[in-house]
């Protein structure tokens, strides 16, 4: 073949290479500009953990700012507005919204992860993140509840790292159902086995204090009961102070469970 001839070849391949991809360009690009979104596809990615919100609330807050994709030409929807709305919601950590050639809009999201509960004059959570976090209508998150005199400031400070320790302790996530804070500040603990109410005190040297609230229960507890003492006072240094319910209450006590007794075996 002369070198001539191979050139036209090799050009006239090139120009129907180009000439494809122009068209491709063309068509597709046109298509895109006559394609409508056909289907909102909303993804809450922590719903088997948390639901803050529902599929529902989320096309209710976009259809509340006009900004439902369905029926739209997908050129003319913007995802950036979508995103932006969206993010205005104290219960969304993070949204993603992006199209598809299909028709499709996707709409990605991570929700707030509640640490504790605070219950009192204001109801709200702490979240993972040490930030407030409003209490949803559609959901309680099953965490540690606090209440008395909380402030943001504590709640997200020394208070956040003594629940973190107690929810990530499998024993005292157990044991502990509630946590109140005195106005000076000194913390009690309502458990959930027995009828004492336990006085940690401050918040220094916690550690410490439950180690010996521990060992009470394990070597004390286990063998002379659970529901004799009223108050387990941590605050003295190397001993836990146990005050007894008066022989009164202990008897009423022991009448109320004959009781009970009683009409549990009838029943």
């Amino acid at each position: 073949m002369k070198p001539i001839w191979k050139y036209i070849l090799i050009t006239f391949f090139a120009l129907l290479v180009l000439g494809y991809v122009g068209f491709s360009i063309w068509y597709f690009s046109g298509r895109e500009k006559e394609n409508v979104c056909r289907k909102l596809e909303i993804i809450l990615a922590d719903s088997a953990n948390i639901q803050l919100v529902t599929q529902t609330d989320i096309a209710k807050i976009l259809e509340d700012n006009d900004l439902n994709p369905l029926g739209k030409t997908i050129k003319y929807i913007s995802t950036e507005s979508i995103e932006e709305v969206l993010h205005k919601n104290p219960m969304l950590k993070a949204v993603e919204c992006y199209k598809t050639p299909s028709g499709i809009v996707n709409v990605r999201i991570l929700q707030r992860c509640p640490k504790f509960r605070v219950v009192g004059f204001k109801s709200y959570y702490i979240d993972v993140d040490r930030k407030p976090l409003p209490v949803s209508a559609n959901y309680a998150a099953y965490v540690p509840v606090v209440s008395g005199r909380v402030t943001y400031s504590f709640a997200t400070g020394k208070l956040f790292d003594f629940v973190s320790f107690i929810a990530d302790n499998p024993f005292w996530n157990a044991q502990i159902e509630q946590i109140y804070v005195c106005n000076d500040l000194k913390i009690e603990l309502v458990p959930r086995v027995g009828d004492a109410i336990i006085v940690l005190g401050s918040l220094e040297n916690y550690e410490a204090k439950l180690e010996k609230l521990h060992q009470l229960y394990v070597k004390g507890f286990n063998i002379l009961g659970w529901n004799k003492y009223k108050v387990i006072d941590l605050e003295y240094e190397n001993q836990v102070v146990c005050s007894k319910i008066s022989q009164q209450a202990e008897r009423t006590q022991l009448i109320n469970e004959k009781k009970d007794s009683i009409i549990a075996s009838k029943l």
